[in-house]
């Protein structure tokens, strides 16, 4: 039933000046890994996007290893890729959620992350979502990206209604206040 929906989907953004990608694929089911990164690559490249891949253990690992990287200033944009399977214990809700919470918490920040981490109940579904020439969940991710990095730059020219407000801040608040007294 669900694949008798159809789905619209943004055109690829025009980017002014180079745009830098960075992959990080957690490719733990191989097969799927190489299919999502076949369809970023090709939406990428479709875009001339520069594309760099770093391999890491699991999805648990994708947003330390996008935070690393940021830190660098080295990329304009990153594409989390990965599998996880649901299997016989809660791991899989731990890794689905912490993976997601952190490209989220990272995406706050002002980077600009395209989630391509396929959370599944079996291979088959895996197969479908990855698969270039079906749903391109790899090429998908991608595509968030560059349009989150076109939308990034296209707001940094224009003039901040409120230059404080407009002031980046690198902090994540779970609780308390921010310049407050130290303790919660």
């Amino acid at each position: 039933m669900a694949a008798s929906i159809e789905h619209y989907q943004l055109p690829l953004p025009r980017i002014e000046g180079s745009v830098r990608l960075l992959i990080v694929v957690a490719p733990y089911y191989r097969q799927i890994a190489d299919a999502l990164i076949a369809g970023a690559r090709g939406v990428a490249e479709s875009a001339s996007a520069a594309v760099d891949l770093v391999e890491v253990p699991g999805a648990l690992e994708i947003p330390t290893a996008i935070a690393l990287a940021a830190s660098r200033n080295l990329y304009d944009g990153y594409v989390a890729l990965g599998c996880v399977i649901r299997g016989e214990t809660t791991h899989y809700d731990t890794v689905c959620n912490d993976s997601s919470r952190g490209l989220t918490l990272l995406g706050l920040q002002g980077h600009c992350i395209g989630n391509g981490i396929l959370t599944v109940e079996n291979f088959a579904q895996a197969e479908v979502r990855a698969n270039p020439g079906d749903q391109n969940k790899g090429g998908g991710a991608a595509a968030a990206a560059l349009h989150l990095i076109a939308l990034k730059r296209g707001w940094e020219d224009q003039t901040p209604r409120d230059k404080a407000a407009a002031t980046p801040r690198d902090v994540i608040r779970l609780a308390g206040e921010i310049d407050g007294p130290g303790s919660a």
